[in-house]
């Protein structure tokens, strides 16, 4: 039987690495993001159909042309929602647009985008959600990249609560947060930031999230470093944590 798994920011990183592994796994792509010169080149490597769709989710109405093209494919057992991007610098000097950019992309587009194909895998009783999230948005807060962190908590808090009222309703559709460390992608780049430790690679974090997500993992956190520091974090006063954290942030900074 035919399978299809949609991916957003699927031009890069780790949104290229899933969709490289899911294509290994068999299944059929639909690829996501406003480079569409990356996206057919991507499409061009895969072994298995892959559509291009260029999209900018920044913006409401192409979040529901995307769900309006696909809501009638019955084929869809897989969403992820991995478009996303972040900034460094203190809150009140960062550009309000640039801000608002950001919530639009890494949490509105992602509430959309899951309430709406929820509804359909609901409908079918199958499918899994896959939101893209950050070891941000399981710690207290990130000073210089505090919009950032804000909208990583979103998207935790809300995959959480979805996940729970699914299991209430005794649904077998899966909704999962993948809770990555740093990751060497171009997420630096965009951010203008530099990491003052390694990132993991993003073919090992995307093949560590699919496998997760068919395990259906609830919260995947890629790395034991990682897991141990988030771990540290939630019995660290939170006032030291957040000494501690803006002085690892103000590295970040070029």
């Amino acid at each position: 039987m035919k399978k299809t798994a949609l991916i957003t920011g699927a031009s890069s990183g780790i949104g290229r690495q899933m969709a490289i592994d899911l294509d290994l796994r068999g299944f059929d792509t639909i690829l996501v993001a406003r480079r569409e010169d990356r996206l057919k080149k991507l499409a061009s490597e895969l072994r298995h159909n892959a559509e291009v769709f260029e999209c900018d989710l920044s913006q409401k109405e192409e979040c529901l042309r995307l769900y309006e093209a696909f809501k009638d494919r019955e084929d869809i057992i897989v969403l992820i929602n991995n478009a996303g991007f972040g900034q460094v610098g203190f809150f009140d000097e960062t550009p309000l647009d640039r801000d608002l950019d950001m919530l639009d992309t890494n949490v509105r587009s992602v509430h959309i985008l899951t309430k709406l194909f929820l509804r359909d895998f609901m409908a079918r009783d199958k499918g899994y959600i896959l939101n893209v999230a950050s070891t941000a948005g399981l710690l207290p807060a990130g000073p210089m990249m505090s919009t950032y962190y804000a909208t990583k908590a979103y998207v935790k808090s809300l995959t959480l609560a979805i996940n729970e009222e699914l299991s209430q309703k005794k649904s077998k559709v899966w909704v999962c947060a993948l809770c990555p460390g740093p990751v060497d992608t171009e997420f630096n780049e965009v951010a203008d930031a530099s990491f003052s430790i390694s990132g993991i690679s993003a073919e090992y974090c995307a093949k560590y999230a699919i496998r997760k997500m068919f395990e259906r993992e609830l919260v995947i956190v890629p790395g034991a470093g990682i897991k141990a520091g988030v771990a540290a974090s939630r019995i660290i006063p939170t006032r030291l944590y957040l000494k501690a954290a803006n002085s690892f942030q103000t590295k970040k900074v070029k």
